[in-house]
């Protein structure tokens, strides 16, 4: 017979795996509707005051260090988050944040996707538009990225558009910048605001 406290913690549990459910099913709705018009990161306070959104990786515990392009090997993903240069902290509070960033040839790419590059480096959402698995595994024989959720594929030198799977849009992208040696979001760029191409 399970005591009370047994019976306690069990039912604590209980909540927290709904809740985190909850979180999950809300997501893959928001997503699967169109509903990732913006990342959260992109308010109007990022928007407006000038201040460079680094990118840093998103498995970094404490000692965040803004990305450099030559910080990525050619072809190899990574996961980040963009990062608060003013409070020195990453905007990991939504894994709607996570972006997947990537370092290819540029003469490779398509024009449209090349003028939202910074040194080779492109961005795009790291969350798959079918139902929010993170992507981040680079098919080199086919330059695609892919989720092993359901094998949805993203040309990423052609604007995320998807050439595998049951994925409906392309990956949001995201345009960059060199801020001095770093990359960051171009804040004010339409597409990094909702419009996709």
């Amino acid at each position: 017979m399970k005591t009370n406290e047994q019976v306690n913690t069990a039912c604590q549990q209980c909540q927290f795996d709904n809740s985190v459910d909850q979180g999950k099913r809300q997501t893959i709705k928001w997503v699967s509707m169109g509903g990732l018009t913006m990342l959260p990161f992109m308010n109007a306070q990022a928007q407006s005051d000038g201040t460079p959104i680094y990118l840093v990786d998103a498995d970094a515990e404490n000692d965040f260090k803004p990305l450099r392009p030559d910080d990525l090997a050619i072809g190899k993903p990574l996961l980040v988050f963009p990062f608060d240069s003013k409070s020195g902290k990453p905007k990991n509070e939504s894994r709607m944040n996570k972006l997947v960033v990537i370092r290819l040839p540029e003469d490779q790419m398509t024009s449209e996707t090349r003028a939202r590059s910074a040194s080779g480096v492109l961005a795009y959402s790291g969350i798959c538009t079918h139902q929010s698995c993170e992507v981040k595994t680079w098919i080199s024989k086919e330059n695609a990225l892919a989720c092993f959720c359901h094998a949805s594929k993203f040309a990423l030198l052609d604007s995320a558009k998807v050439v595998g799977g049951p994925a409906p849009r392309p990956l949001p992208a995201i345009s960059l910048v060199m801020s001095g040696e770093f990359l960051s979001v171009v804040a004010s760029s339409p597409a990094n605001q909702g419009s996709q191409s």
